[in-house]
């Protein structure tokens, strides 16, 4: 079964109850429907109801202008929707990083998911506390190199802006074996947005399901967020059947939805 029960209700403590102060907000990676235009990404995503949404590269191109980025808000604001962050983005130079900036802040975006190279944390950080924009970095599990965990992107930020932390991608902590509520409480603060998905096996090899098929603990999971006062959004990336994947983040939604209300 992977990751034991037993291992995870141990990581909830249960001396504190769950504080409750700050919704648990639901939202989509856009990378979720990478196969699909910008138009037919935002139309399903208003169908399940989403309200914030998170764009991939190719729902707006990072070499967009001000004006394109701008643009594309307003289409997700017609929709009803928040376009409230980016990523995953790649930051590999200073260009990139000033580009990456200039990009989210045009289009009105206060998070950005991504994964700069060690070296460019003292910019990221210049550039947080110029724009106000908070950096999530992204854990890629196992084959990475800079952040495979959560672990190895608090040892590099711990001394930067809080507004500098992690973006949890679930499914890559269970195929290191590892345990995503443990990943919750040692983030903490620091834990600025989270990738959700469900996998077949705690291992490197294992794949992606629909929420609730898979071995993570969704109740446990959720319980944890509320523990720590998770401000942030839950947004579904959902990287199964890329031509057709409607259905299955349908099921997932729904899913993480009748946990929620189950704890509430």
């Amino acid at each position: 079964m992977g990751i034991s029960y037993a291992l995870r209700t141990a990581a909830i403590p249960a001396q504190e109850p769950a504080k409750n102060t700050a919704p648990l907000e639901l939202g989509l990676a856009s990378y979720t429907l990478r196969e699909f235009n910008r138009a037919d990404c935002i139309a399903m995503a208003k169908r399940l109801k989403f309200k914030k949404l998170c764009f991939k590269s190719m729902h707006l191109e990072m070499d967009s202008t001000d004006e394109q980025c701008r643009q594309a808000t307003e289409e997700c604001r017609k929709a009803g929707m928040d376009l409230y962050g980016c990523g995953v983005c790649y930051m590999n130079s200073e260009a990139e990083v000033v580009n990456t900036f200039r990009y989210a802040k045009a289009a009105g975006m206060r998070v950005i998911v991504g994964v700069p190279k060690n070296e460019l944390l003292p910019l990221v950080e210049q550039k947080v506390k110029e724009t106000g924009i908070i950096v999530a970095i992204h854990n890629h599990g196992p084959g990475d190199l800079l952040y495979p965990t959560s672990t190895s992107i608090m040892e590099k930020v711990e001394k930067l802006d809080k507004r500098i932390g992690v973006c949890l991608d679930v499914g890559h902590v269970v195929r290191l074996g590892l345990d995503p509520v443990e990943a919750v409480f040692e983030c903490g603060e620091r834990l600025l947005d989270i990738h959700l998905k469900d996998q077949s096996a705690a291992t490197a090899q294992s794949t992606t399901l629909v929420c609730g098929q898979g071995i993570i603990d969704f109740p446990a999971l959720i319980t944890a967020l509320k523990k720590i006062n998770y401000p942030g959004v839950i947004g579904f990336e959902y990287e199964a059947e890329g031509k057709d994947p409607l259905v299955g983040l349908a099921e997932s939604v729904g899913f993480i939805r009748g946990v929620i209300k189950a704890l509430a």
